[in-house]
């Protein structure tokens, strides 16, 4: 090889990649080992002929060549392959060239035990002839996987251990043996052994649709194929849309044990020549063992595969028995989907499915089911009929095996992963289960979830003679008589849901049913506290929203302090709530060490730079109305969270178009009066109601004056039990002496 071709054509390469909006990540690196490496890599696309072997380069160091497609030296890419190390599936020296690089240690090989490109990903039989078996789909029919990486690799240890055998009873045949393979330094040959690692590469998501790349190759490239086009369509969309490269590397598969038995053992130390090919006693049985290695590593290449949202949508649609598809039936099994345990499965997760999953249930902020439904309605997966979905198709047929990633790549996708034979069985069993059985599942395991955060959070975080009884802090429902009408009641900052309970019982006690989530953070310590984001909070009043979806047919959000904040922020994201109240909410606050934040960080971060840890203030102290409840200290992040999540609160509430009801003390000494006017100003309801009192203190669900609140909250709810919200403008109420 070249060794300045091959870097100048890395360089090329690079500048491609970097073209590209592609996003590689590469996991297990430490699986590879030293000594002569195949990589057995999954083949997809043409990607993997060039981007893989300079991924390998950059993380290794080590040279690569590959093997690839003969048609491809044809279609003029031979030159820049034979600067790549690239050698065609067809030279007539290829095995040889292997097994001498792999011997000398010149270079580490690529191989595609597929033996070409599988568009349809369809590599396995999970109920055919061939059931619980690799097969490969190609254009002349499923055949098996090719021993070729198996039966290199055993070649190459074969005759290194032969050479290590004979190097002082038979001198003539590893000299002869030495010039045949190149080798300068017998020695170096010894200190090394062969190695097969198992290498996946993921892509997410895969969406084929014409692009720059497929416009320009058709203008300027004549007799453009059908099949070079849909590559380019395909490919290039990934490269320039931005798809996610997931490459992992499992763990090794050393050859030498493959090797210990007599026969072979016998022909390694045999003291007559032994040809590359001369058919020696012990072939057959290497045969034998190719196919066994050949298994294990096709195992370990697709159980590597990186499940992602579109995996788990696709196969649920597959196994999908009934005529007509409600979306919000999809979205309560897709959400159990991401919650099945694929970890103990030893199954990957795609980054995107490492979070809480909730969204799935209300807004979708990340676009997984909406763009799901609009990918399959284009690819005629879906028809819409009314309110809910036809499935269009049965998965079983593929098409044309070059067009099958541009018109059928849903089935691609769930192709990929039907050697997860585990998921698949309990994607099918999720997808056969009657819609209530289903919804029942959703909330018992929202439920149970939330309880068990909360006692593995207090586990870890309390503290004693400072954290309150883990009573404080516990989320709980209150079930009500009527299935009518369900409430999520929201907790305020430095909290925990005791500080809502004579609310909820309140509103319990007149039938409806109440659940009051933890925050995220709350009824622990403040040190939990500080390593929360407001997005923890919001997911945490999201969860409570989709128990009480489940159990009601209407639903009432509302909160007090920042929780009623957050239930304002909930009514902006999710269009099916009856209504809103929001207590005290906050958008300007008085407490003085807000106003410091900034500055204190900034502080905090000029000190953290200098290592002087013991000049950082991380915390401010709290004199809270209900100690019993509440922190004592402050974390400033905490204060910060709270900025950010009122900041962005305030661009949305014009949104907010069902009834809402807005109370508010004019002599609260943390949240200014001034702030939940203009709330209710800013609010897109037709039907809002403003109720201010005039209590010198914070926590008015409490105490002295909060079954008058109480009153106001149940007259509020009741109204939109009893009646559909009618049109109306705003009501301003005062409730005892206003002052100013």
């Amino acid at each position: 090889m070249n060794r300045f071709a091959y870097r100048m054509a890395g360089y090329a390469i690079k500048a491609f990649t970097d073209l590209s909006r592609a996003r590689v990540r590469t996991y297990g690196r430490e699986n590879i080992p030293k000594g002569a490496l195949i990589f057995a890599i999954n083949h997809f696309t043409r990607i993997e002929t060039l981007l893989i072997p300079y991924q390998l380069h950059r993380l290794t160091g080590l040279t690569f060549w590959n093997l690839a497609d003969y048609e491809l030296f044809d279609a003029g890419l031979a030159g820049i392959f034979n600067r790549l190390g690239v050698v065609s599936t067809r030279n007539p020296d290829r095995d040889r060239l292997m097994v001498k690089t792999l011997l000398t240690g010149e270079a580490a090989w690529i191989v595609f035990p597929e033996g070409r490109m599988v568009k349809s990903k369809k590599v396995y039989d999970p109920a055919g002839k061939q059931r619980g078996r690799f097969m490969i789909a190609s254009p002349d029919g499923p055949h098996p996987p090719r021993t070729g990486t198996a039966t290199l690799a055993l070649r190459t240890e074969f005759y290194r251990q032969r050479l290590r055998s004979i190097r002082n009873t038979f001198p003539e045949e590893v000299e002869r043996l030495a010039g045949l393979y190149q080798i300068d330094q017998i020695a170096s040959v010894f200190n090394i052994e062969t190695y097969i690692v198992p290498v996946n590469v993921t892509y997410y998501p895969i969406r084929a649709k014409e692009n720059a790349l497929s416009r320009l190759a058709e203008l300027f490239i004549s007799e453009l194929s059908e099949r070079i086009l849909e590559e380019i369509i395909t490919e290039g969309n990934m490269l320039l849309a931005g798809v996610d490269m997931d490459i992992r590397f499992g763990s090794p598969i050393r050859i030498a044990p493959y090797l210990k038995s007599s026969t072979v053992q016998k022909d390694i130390a045999s003291q007559k020549p032994i040809n590359f090919d001369d058919p020696i006693p012990s072939r057959p049985m290497m045969r034998k063992t190719a196919a066994k290695i050949m298994d294990r590593y096709m195992s370990k290449i697709y159980g590597m595969t990186t499940v992602n949202h579109d995996h788990l949508l696709t196969t649920l649609l597959k196994y999908y028995p009934f005529a007509g598809i409600d979306e919000k039936d999809l979205r309560r099994r897709a959400y159990l989907a991401t919650t099945l345990n694929l970890q103990k499965m030893g199954i990957y997760r795609h980054d995107s499915l490492l979070q809480n999953q909730i969204h799935l249930l209300t807004d979708d902020r990340y676009d997984k089911i909406d763009n799901f439904i609009s990918f399959a309605i284009d690819k005629k997966i879906l028809r819409r009929d009314g309110d809910k979905f036809v499935k269009m198709v049965d998965f079983s047929e593929s098409g044309e095996f070059h067009r099958v990633r541009i018109d059928h790549p849903l089935i691609v996708i769930v192709n990929e992963i039907e050697p997860l034979t585990q998921l698949q069985e309990q994607l099918e069993a999720l997808a056969l289960q009657p819609g209530l059985r289903v919804k029942h599942r959703l909330r018992e395991y929202l439920i149970n979830n939330a309880a068990f955060a909360y006692e593995r959070d207090y586990a870890t975080y309390a503290i004693a003679g400072e954290s309150k009884g883990p009573e404080v802090g516990a989320p709980f429902l209150i079930r009500g008589e009527s299935r009518k009408i369900g409430i999520v009641l929201v907790h305020g900052y430095m909290a925990a849901p005791l500080e809502v309970r004579a609310l909820a019982e309140y509103l319990g006690d007149r039938g409806y049913w109440v659940y009051v989530p933890r925050l995220r953070g709350h009824g622990t310590t403040p040190e939990d506290l500080a390593g929360r984001g407001h997005m923890e909070w919001v997911e945490s009043v999201e969860e409570g929203y989709a128990i009480m979806a489940d159990l009601c047919r209407k639903i009432v959000v509302g909160g007090f302090s920042a929780g009623a904040g957050l239930a304002l922020d909930l009514c902006t994201r999710v269009r099916d709530l009856a209504g809103v109240f929001a207590i005290s909410p906050p958008l300007k606050l008085h407490d003085f060490s807000a106003r410091f934040v900034p500055a204190v960080n900034l502080w905090n971060r000029l000190m953290k730079r200098m290592n002087v840890s013991s000049a950082r203030k991380e915390f401010v102290e709290n004199r809270p109305e209900n100690p019993h409840i509440n922190y004592v200290r402050n974390p400033l992040s905490g204060l910060m969270e709270l900025e950010r999540l009122m900041d962005q609160l305030e661009d949305k509430i014009s949104s907010i178009a069902i009834p809402a009801l807005i109370v508010q003390s004019y002599a609260d000494p943390v949240v200014h009066y001034d702030g939940s006017l203009k709330i209710f100003k800013l609010l897109g309801s037709g039907q809002k109601e403003y109720l201010m009192v005039n209590q010198a203190r914070h926590g008015i669900v409490n105490g002295e004056g909060a079954d008058r609140i109480f009153r106001v909250v149940d007259e509020f709810i009741r109204r939109l039990e009893n009646s559909a919200p009618p049109d109306g403008g705003a009501v301003l109420s005062n409730v005892s002496e206003r002052k100013g």
